[in-house]
């Protein structure tokens, strides 16, 4: 369930009913917006809410019928807003803010990163990405260059005042992802692994979930759910296509999933048009489309030179393609009322 604390309520009268709460047995989540504190209650016996609705400083009670709690759009109406903080900028996801994540599949040497990392920068984007660790389908494919890509991915970020976000793959490797990565991205494939997702409940850095090829909207939130019942609460979904029987599309974007989202959870939505479509020719007016529809942000692969790329070239757009879609960006995100973060 969920508590709803009256505007201005004092710490004293929140403190009390957490403590009334921990001794019925529930696990207490707290929350605190720009005017109430939000309480989400887990576990413990199931009780007549009027027992805390009369308790002083209390609202309203709201009994959360979803499996996801912490998740869930009840426990924080205003919406996660997720900030990012360096030497030379401050980020904010979420809310009016539309964030911009680029950069190749993989990274693949100190020359190609960057370029890139300068182009996203120069197109005014925030957050470069490049995968180190690669988790291919095939074992003949380029399966990353490890720890050295993080630190080139590092170092090209810091030189341009850049965020980083990488994929992990593997709890082991929480450790040195956290010296180098500001973004933690859990691939589709991992989505549902759920050690993963306890060990990344206990870290300080956001982390960004895609969403698994076949997985409802409803496993997803859970997914979530994992991780920020762990206490991190910086969570950013990501929709990256889903598998259907349409033959024509490696997989099919669910744009329609972005509105629904945003009614079921607080958390931002980015969406990944580069992954969703698997083609240059369509992630442009797909990501033109994912904004209108409300995403918070996108995940777009750009690389210097495409067709030399070591991975997914053909999805990968030329920079001046980037350059032109973050302009064109710029204006949709006027239209609904968000500005490039």
């Amino acid at each position: 369930m969920i508590v709803i604390m009256q505007e201005g309520a004092q710490e004293l009268q929140i403190q009390q009913v957490v403590e009334k709460l921990v001794d019925l047995g529930y696990d207490i989540h707290r929350s605190t917006g720009v005017t109430r504190t939000v309480l989400g209650v887990v576990g413990g016996r199931i009780i007549d809410t009027r027992e805390i609705e009369l308790l002083e400083g209390v609202d309203h009670v709201v009994r959360v019928t979803t499996a996801y709690k912490l998740a869930s759009r009840q426990f924080n109406p205003e919406g996660t807003r997720i900030v990012l903080t360096n030497r030379s900028r401050r980020l904010e996801i979420g809310g009016d803010s539309l964030a911009i994540i680029a950069g190749p599949c993989s990274v693949e040497n100190r020359e190609q990163i960057q370029a890139i990392a300068g182009l996203v920068a120069g197109s005014g984007s925030a957050i470069l990405r490049g995968s180190t660790f690669r988790m291919p389908f095939s074992p003949y494919s380029f399966p990353g260059l490890g720890e050295e890509g993080l630190q080139l991915l590092r170092e090209a970020a810091d030189q341009f005042g850049l965020f980083v976000v990488s994929e992990i793959s593997d709890r082991e490797q929480l450790p040195l992802f956290s010296r180098y990565v500001d973004i933690l991205q859990v691939g589709a494939r991992n989505m549902q692994n759920f050690n993963l997702l306890k060990e990344l409940g206990r870290m300080e850095k956001p982390v960004l979930l895609k969403r698994g090829i076949a997985a409802t909207l409803e496993e997803l939130l859970l997914s979530a759910e994992h991780v920020m019942a762990g206490g991190n609460r910086q969570v950013l979904l990501c929709e990256r296509g889903i598998r259907t029987f349409e033959g024509a599309e490696t997989t099919t974007l669910d744009l329609a999933a972005i509105p629904m989202l945003k009614r079921l959870t607080h958390l931002p939505v980015l969406v990944d048009p580069s992954h969703g479509t698997g083609r240059r020719d369509k992630v442009i007016p797909m990501a033109r489309a994912a904004v209108a529809a409300g995403a918070d942000g996108l995940m777009v692969e750009v690389h210097n030179q495409p067709e030399r790329a070591l991975n997914d070239g053909a999805q990968s757009l030329y920079p001046s393609q980037f350059a032109q879609l973050v302009h064109e960006l710029t204006g949709i995100a006027k239209v609904v009322g968000k500005t490039l973060a």
